[in-house]
């Protein structure tokens, strides 16, 4: 009898990741960790750096959500990562491109220490990751965590923002003061300083942290990953996120013209202090958020409320009358 040659199964030739895992995990633990070199006195690791840096005078106190909502949208893709990585086969051409980005992102790390710019070394630090996980898992696994990975570059103050707060500063001072004009609040502008023309209250400052900065670095966050999190085309997805710059400042014009109305009609000290303080939260952000779902209906076709109702058809049959002849 002839033997019938069955077809042997195929046997990945993919060998486990583990054993790079462990390579990349020690040279970003090397890298990020155990290395200092930046900071005034060149004595923080590039981590370390940017915890400080998460403050105040940056306007950037929201920096340290960013590491935590990075992770919690890996916890969220998590069951369909593992699904497919147990899927990886033998590695495909592509995924060495995966490897050029994870060195790239290295490159990134050693021009930062060299010059003493920690940000080129966080910067790397999205390129690393990401560029392992292609390189490890191919692209299935590299799309899904994309996003995910880079939305930490938000987590890094850029200069160019902050030095762009004084003309922000300006036009919030100016956007107060039409809201103001609204509301039968007369107004005068000096600078930064709007002053009640009735003398009714003390000048407020428009400064730094008021002319918006922080609400927009924070708004542009949340926008992120709405858009991220939002079923819809990718060009959709752009707008969506890139409303939060026109959208922040019209709730940052709503709450710092809340603080001079009640100024003008109650308490200035309670406004210039628990209303100042309070008003991003009770002002800003739920007038923001609205916006933000507005935007969102209209990428989506309208309120959708609306949208059912424009989807609901009703046919009307008109009765059939026949002719004898």
């Amino acid at each position: 009898m002839e033997e019938r040659n069955s077809p042997r199964p195929q046997i990945s030739q993919q060998p486990p990741p583990w054993t790079g895992v462990l390579i990349i995990g020690l040279m970003i633990a090397g890298f990020y960790f155990l290395i200092p070199g930046f900071g005034g006195q060149q004595h923080l690791s590039s981590p370390h750096w940017l915890k400080r840096s998460w403050n105040e005078e940056n306007d950037f106190e929201h920096g340290i959500l960013v590491p935590i909502i990075c992770f919690a949208l890996l916890a969220w893709k998590w069951g369909t990562l593992r699904t497919l990585a147990s899927k990886v086969t033998a590695p495909q051409k592509s995924q060495w491109v995966g490897l050029i980005i994870a060195v790239l992102g290295s490159l990134f790390f050693v021009l930062a220490y060299r010059t003493g710019q920690a940000r080129l070394a966080i910067g790397g630090l999205p390129m690393i990751l990401w560029g392992s996980t292609w390189f490890l898992w191919g692209w299935p696994i590299a799309r899904l965590t994309f996003f995910p990975l880079f939305l930490l570059w938000l987590a890094i103050p850029v200069p160019q923002f902050q030095h762009a707060t004084y003309k922000l500063q300006m036009l919030s001072t100016k956007l107060a003061e039409i809201g103001c004009g609204w509301l039968g609040v007369e107004t005068e502008v000096r600078g930064t300083q709007i002053f009640s023309v009735d003398s009714k209250w003390e000048p407020l400052k428009i400064d730094e942290g008021c002319g918006g900065i922080r609400s927009l670095m924070a708004l542009i966050l949340i926008s992120s990953v709405w858009a991220y999190l939002a079923k819809m085309p990718l060009w959709k997805k752009l707008v969506l996120m890139l409303s939060a710059f026109p959208l922040a400042i019209i709730g940052n014009m709503f709450r710092l013209t809340s603080i001079f109305v009640i100024a003008e009609y109650g308490d200035p000290d309670f406004a210039k202090d628990t209303w100042h303080d309070w008003s991003g939260l009770v002002i800003f952000y739920p007038i923001s958020l609205l916006l933000l779902l507005a935007v969102h209906s209209i990428l989506e076709g309208g309120i959708p409320k609306l949208r059912k109702l424009k989807q609901t058809t009703v046919t009307v049959t008109e009765p059939t009358t026949t002719s004898n002849t």
